[in-house]
């Protein structure tokens, strides 16, 4: 068996790492491919979360996305205020810390055993995290949703600031497309099923900051148990360990994601999508004790004590129709999941998570 032919998933966990470079490099002649769009849709199908591993993506761009945002949130809480945009609901600029506040899911807790259950406080308290949105991709041309659709800010004094958000965010963006179109492959749909309600989505870079000066005691909660709204979502490595995610079936899985790979995790506009044969991923980000020792070892060699997320939220363009597509359709999953506006989805999201204040907050958008 040739190099290229060899198997490209490798077990972490009970979580398999797909390599894409097969089927980037994929011919007609050699369909070996397509085993690795089986692998995931079978993972998203079964846990919700992916480790892939992209050639084309340089990690090196990601510790200095880190760098660059550790700086930033360093600054003070005066000097991030300029940045923060509540009347377009958070969705450029900062959303300060204690602002979102998760749905509660404390039904859900009670199914879970003992040893699967969150850390998370049942009902949640407002999260102990900053968070900065950067808009990714092309805008509509027309749109119903402009606040969901605004210009990203830019924060003042930091000249390299659009090029690193872009340069990294256009690179896990990219990920995530060649993603949607295996994914397609693998649930036999074409493959620009996904893709094409993606193009104009007001796709967000979304690195959230956790200050554990203030944060970093064990059992802390810097984000409760959730799950995501939009699409996909990745994440690059962080510097701090802490994020774990729940499968299909809610067993818990502590995340360490391996050298030069990156975390995608299925949100609830994929869920519709598959009338729930997908769906949306729950995870909690907690202090653990792998967490303090990190936290140590950053002080003695006098690192920066911020956690930066190196995440990314995909979504469905704001205009287009959210429901189950193809043979996910079917009278069950037509009823669980009526059809709706993706724009409006978020909306409804957005008041839930006390982001999008007001029951105008849907007109306004």
């Amino acid at each position: 068996m040739s190099t290229s032919e060899q198997k490209s998933t490798e077990q972490l966990g009970d979580i398999p790492t797909i390599d894409l470079a097969r089927f980037l490099a994929k011919s007609p002649e050699n369909e070996i491919w397509k085993e690795d769009c089986k692998a995931i849709a079978e993972c998203l199908h079964k846990y919700g979360v992916l480790v892939v591993k992209d050639p084309r993506v340089p990690h090196h761009h990601n510790e200095t996305f880190i760098d660059m945002m550790e700086k930033y949130y360093e600054r003070t809480e005066q000097e991030k205020a300029k940045d923060v945009r509540k009347e377009l609901h958070y969705q450029v600029g900062v959303t300060p810390a204690r602002t979102e506040k998760a749905r509660s899911h404390c039904e859900k807790f009670k199914n879970l055993s003992e040893s699967d259950r969150p850390e998370s406080i049942c009902p949640p308290d407002f999260d102990n995290k900053l968070r900065f949105f950067w808009r990714m991709g092309e805008r509509p041309p027309v749109t119903e949703f402009q606040q969901l659709n605004a210009d990203p800010v830019v924060p003042e004094g930091i000249p390299e600031w659009t090029d690193v958000m872009n340069t990294w965010g256009g690179l896990i963006l990219a990920t995530v497309g060649t993603v949607s179109e295996m994914a397609a492959i693998g649930f036999d749909l074409p493959v620009d099923t996904f893709t094409n309600l993606m193009k104009f989505g007001p796709h967000l870079l979304a690195p959230t900051g956790s200050d554990f000066n203030r944060f970093g005691t064990l059992g802390t909660i810097l984000a409760s148990y959730h799950y995501d709204l939009n699409f996909l979502t990745i994440h690059g490595k962080s510097r701090f360990p802490g994020l774990s995610v729940w499968s299909r079936e809610g067993k818990k899985i502590a995340v360490k994601v391996p050298e030069g790979c990156l975390l995608l995790q299925a949100g609830k506009q994929f869920e519709w999508l598959t009338g729930g044969h997908v769906t949306a991923g729950f995870h909690e980000v907690v202090v653990t004790d792998r967490t303090i020792e990190a936290i140590e070892k950053a002080k003695i060699a006098g690192k920066s004590l911020w956690r930066v997320s190196s995440t990314l939220f995909s979504h469905i363009a704001s205009d287009n129709t959210l429901a189950p597509i193809g043979h996910f359709a079917n009278d069950e999953a037509n009823e669980k999941y009526p059809t709706i506006k993706a724009g409006v989805q978020v909306a409804n999201e957005l008041r839930a998570i006390k982001l999008a204040v007001g029951d105008d907050a849907v007109a306004a958008m």
